[in-house]
């Protein structure tokens, strides 16, 4: 039995290693002074997943040890927000004796927000038949006295919903409310304060620009819904179909006027920028009718493809916000031929661990 504790008096050092490597591995770009913006020390993830074991009567989550693969049982994971840590002991507590709910059952995911909503997924490796739904439903019902629960049930090539399958999440930034669709599966930042700090420090980039802003990997709109009032238009891009459902759901819910999201990748986008391919997707949207000076790409780990970070450099103003510091350095090596780096800055999403949320300002040179 195991008790994930974080030992919070260790917090500063980590973050302060995390900065040194930064300020170290970026050196060579003759970066300005580094921006540091720390996390809560404990309960910041939004989102947790676990393995569940059986032991006879019993059962619990479960994590394994990266190093040595050993099983750890979890009673209570302190990187995880208040409302999960205590999910994760009613869920169990629900679990442990009902035994319709509990057979096959493998993996237990929960995705909650900072305005009290969660939402929890159960993984099995069984047909989820009338019986297991009529128990599920029960079980949503009396838990809905106490929580603003929803819960997903999947199986293979099966998936039911009891309720909704996201979260709602309400964040402040500069002393405005937004809010934000969160799906289930569907990519989310998973430190809420963190992505408060990073909206922040974006907004704080984009008030004295001007014209027009294109973003690419937009995700559900975290970035272009809260930067949209310091543009004229704002054009952002997405591959992943239930994102840009929720970036359309989250520009209604903001009451945004002046963004349009559309389906493609940025390598379609580059394709289309180019004139080399035509899409259908583009009907209704005329690219020319866009005077985009300023360009925000929050790519995956693998960053940009060289096509996709020579059309970055055509614009005036980048801001680059990325999760892995090595490909990061490898497209500043392109775009830096071009542009200077204005302001740098790292978000801690994901304290007492190696990585690093970044972001870099250029502007032309």
């Amino acid at each position: 039995m195991a008790v994930i504790l974080i030992d919070t008096s260790t917090y500063e050092q980590q973050l302060n290693e995390k900065q040194q490597r930064i300020n170290k591995q970026f050196a060579k770009f003759n970066a300005p002074k580094l921006e540091v913006y720390d996390s809560p020390k404990a309960q910041y993830r939004q989102r947790a997943e676990f393995r569940v074991w059986h032991d006879g009567d019993d059962l619990f989550h479960i994590m394994f040890d990266q190093a040595t693969k050993q099983k750890i049982r979890v009673e209570r994971f302190d990187p995880a927000a208040p409302l999960i840590q205590e999910m994760m002991q009613v869920m169990m507590n629900k679990l442990r004796h009902n035994d319709i709910l509990r057979r096959k059952l493998f993996q237990i995911d929960y995705l909650s927000t900072l305005s009290g909503e969660i939402l929890v997924s159960l993984l099995y490796h069984k047909p989820l038949d009338e019986q297991w739904q009529e128990a599920m439903q029960q079980l949503r019902l009396e838990l809905q006295q106490t929580y603003q629960i929803d819960f997903i049930g999947r199986a293979r090539k099966q998936k039911v919903v009891f309720g909704n399958d996201y979260v709602t999440e309400q964040l402040k930034v500069n002393g405005r409310d937004y809010v934000y669709q969160q799906v289930e599966n569907s990519f989310t930042q998973p430190n809420a304060k963190v992505n408060e700090k990073m909206l922040a420090w974006a907004q704080s980039l984009c008030a004295p620009l001007d014209n027009d802003l294109l973003e690419l990997y937009c995700g559900n709109g975290n970035f272009s819904i809260a930067l949209a009032d310091s543009f004229d238009k704002v054009l952002a891009t997405e591959i992943s179909k239930s994102s840009v459902y929720s970036a359309q759901y989250n520009i209604a819910a903001n009451n945004i006027k002046n963004l349009d999201i559309i389906r493609m990748s940025s390598e379609e986008f580059t394709q289309a920028m180019n004139g080399e391919r035509s899409f259908s997707r583009l009907n209704g949207i005329s690219l020319q009718d866009y005077h985009c000076q300023t360009i925000l790409v929050d790519p995956p780990r693998a960053g940009m493809d060289e096509l996709t970070c020579r059309l970055v450099a055509n614009y005036d103003n980048i801001i680059y916000i990325s999760c892995n510091p090595d490909t990061l350095e490898r497209d500043l090596e392109l775009l830096c031929q071009t542009h200077s780096i204005s302001r740098i800055a790292i978000f801690d999403q994901f304290p007492y661990t190696h990585h690093v949320e970044s972001g870099v300002f250029l502007k032309r040179k």
